[in-house]
Parts: C-alpha cells; structure tokens; sequence
C-alpha cells in the first residue's frame, strides 16, 4: 500500500509523454499478496464456521438454541431462506439460509457452499484453516507495522493532512469518486483523502478488530489473558463483533476491486506485482 519513495523523482521524459514511476515498495508488495491469501482463506473459513451456529447474539454466552435471543439470524423456513435482524426479516433464498447444494438439491444453510472453504460442511478442517491463516495475517501484519513505521511510509502515503480533512475536501472528493472520475497526471502520484481514509481504517481499525475478536473467542487466549474476553463484553460478543468486522472488510474489498476495475486494471495491478505505475499526463478539461 506504498506510493513512492522519496527519492522518486518524474523521469526525463519528452514533455506531455507518458512515464512509469516506483509507486510501490517490495515490502508492501509482497505483504499486499500475502495479505490478500490470507483474508480469502479468513473469510471462506468463517462463513464455514458461522454455519455451524448461524446465530449471533450478546453477552457472555452465546449458545443458545432460542433463536429469539439472537440479534441476527440467517435460516431457511419451509422452502424459503431469510435474514433476521432484530425484527426485520428479509427473503433470501438461493443465495442465504436456503441455497442449491452442489448436487443441484436445496440445502438448509447459512452460507452456499460456493462462498465457503471446504465447500461442505466440516468445522474441524475450516477451523484448522481458519487458525492458520490468522497467525499468518498476523506475521505478516506485524511485518507491514514495522517497515510502515520505520520507513515512514504511514507518515509520508497514509496519514492525511489538516487541509485533506476539511469538509470542503473530502466533500470534492466523494464528488469526484460518485462521478468516476479518477486523478490523472501528478495527481496520481498521491493518495487522496478517501483512499487515506479508507486504508487507514482497515490497516488500524477493521484487521486488528478482527485479530482482537478472534482472539478473544479463543478459550486457551481466554485463559491467559481473561480482560481479552472482558473487553469486548463476552464471547458472545466477540462473536458478533467479528462477524461486523468481517462483513465491513467484505465491503471494503468490493469496493476497492470495483475502484481497481474503474481505474484501469492493468495500471493498477501492474504496480502491486512490478511496483512501477503510469503516469499519464492530465488532458486539459474542455468547457461545455
């Protein structure tokens, strides 16, 4: 998630004409893709394990049958799937609570097993993944921490600025986003305010929530560290909180493919495999 290094400098080149620049570091290269590996696997194996108990609830406890207790539900009732949330129930049947099995059959489940790993149901061997790949993000994040923090990448790409944060800022912004309308030239060279916005939280807020919940529904964690489970308010808790989290990193993936996609692709993930971008000069803007 690097831009360039300070040295970086616009190469000499004819004025007008295209240039490919050092956007990002080998470091955030290779734990950008270590990254990607291990939230797949994270998110496949959870909807796995969520299958299990499709219920999440809050407090201490949360294995209860009393599907009155949970907060969120995801079930199936005759030939029909839904989502409850508190009272609001929502028809989602092929895609939640009631989907076609891979023999083609209706199949009673949270998830399809399309959206999980293993594709069947086997808790022990989602769960083996499961743990893995989380000391995995977490090696691999505490690698990305260091070299952020001591090559000033976090300073110099992904802390915004007093003037980034004004309204009229982020406003000009989210305007530009809703209008597809993507920096060109030198303004390329630089996050903006929401991309800022957007990397700093899942870096700081949505990854570590995740890693905090998790460990916090481990009992041998639970164990030596008890305030693990008393800070989030229960197991019960973590749970949903972990779910949450998730979901909003779903979110975020979504979004930031579609952002890649609307770019330009090749650009785009040309610079997360070689580190080089280009950079083509802005087109000046013709009145209508």
């Amino acid at each position: 998630m690097a831009l360039m290094q300070p040295a970086d400098t616009p190469p000499a080149v004819a004025p007008g004409a295209p240039y490919l620049f050092h956007r990002h570091a080998l470091a955030v290269r290779v734990t950008h893709w270590i990254n990607a590996i291990a939230i797949f696997f994270l998110l496949m194996t959870g909807l796995n394990i969520f299958n299990a108990y499709p219920m999440l609830q809050w407090g201490q406890y949360g294995a209860s049958p009393d599907a009155a207790q949970a907060w969120l539900q995801i079930g199936s009732s005759g030939d029909a799937g839904f989502v409850r949330i508190g009272d609001l129930r929502i028809t989602t049947t092929g895609i939640l609570g009631l989907s076609d099995s891979k023999a083609g059959a209706p199949q009673a489940i949270a998830y399809p097993h399309w959206a999980t790993f293993p594709s069947y149901r086997d808790l022990a061997t989602a769960r083996n993944f499961h743990f893995f790949f989380a000391w995995v993000l977490v090696v691999n994040g505490l690698v990305y921490l260091a070299y952020g923090l001591f090559s000033g990448h976090f300073r110099r790409d992904l802390a915004p600025s007093a003037a980034e944060l004004a309204p009229a800022n982020i406003a000009n912004d989210v305007a530009a986003h809703a209008r597809l309308r993507f920096p060109r030239g030198e303004d390329a060279r630089h996050y903006h305010i929401l991309q800022k916005l957007a990397y700093g939280g899942v870096i700081f807020l949505l990854i570590p929530g995740m890693i905090f919940t998790g460990l916090a529904m481990s009992p041998g964690m639970n164990a030596a560290w008890p305030l693990l489970i008393e800070a989030t308010g229960g197991r019960a808790s973590a749970r949903s909180l972990h779910w949450i989290f998730a979901n909003l990193l779903i979110l975020f993936i979504i979004v930031h493919l579609l952002m890649v996609l609307l770019a330009g692709p090749w650009n785009e993930i040309r610079s997360m495999i070689t580190g080089r971008f280009r950079i083509d000069p802005a087109k000046p803007e013709v009145a209508p």
